[in-house]
């Protein structure tokens, strides 16, 4: 799998003040829902930052919670990044 931007991904990351180290703790720390249109969305929950937090320590994720809220969707054929936003809503799990 690639870790390749889409050029729409790249727009909507610089639109929405996403940093680029946020797209590489999605893919290290970030939960997979599978969205049921050929893509994963990743994204923090509660483990994933308790992970973070015991491999950086409190202070740096503490520093990092504007961006807690970020997702991204990555393509389940070839691994692009389809998008990046951040949450307004809770993301529902089946």
């Amino acid at each position: 799998m690639s870790n390749s931007f889409s050029t729409h991904a790249a727009i909507r990351a610089q639109q929405r003040g996403i940093p680029p180290m946020m797209d590489q703790l999605l893919d290290l720390y970030g939960k997979e829902q599978y969205d049921g249109h050929g893509g994963v969305v990743l994204y923090f929950d509660k483990n994933s930052i308790r992970c973070m937090e015991r491999d950086m320590g409190r202070e740096p994720v503490r520093r990092l919670s504007t961006w807690r809220n970020a997702y991204k969707v990555k393509s389940v054929h070839d691994g692009c990044t389809i998008t990046t936003g951040l949450r307004s809503e809770r993301i529902w799990r089946k």
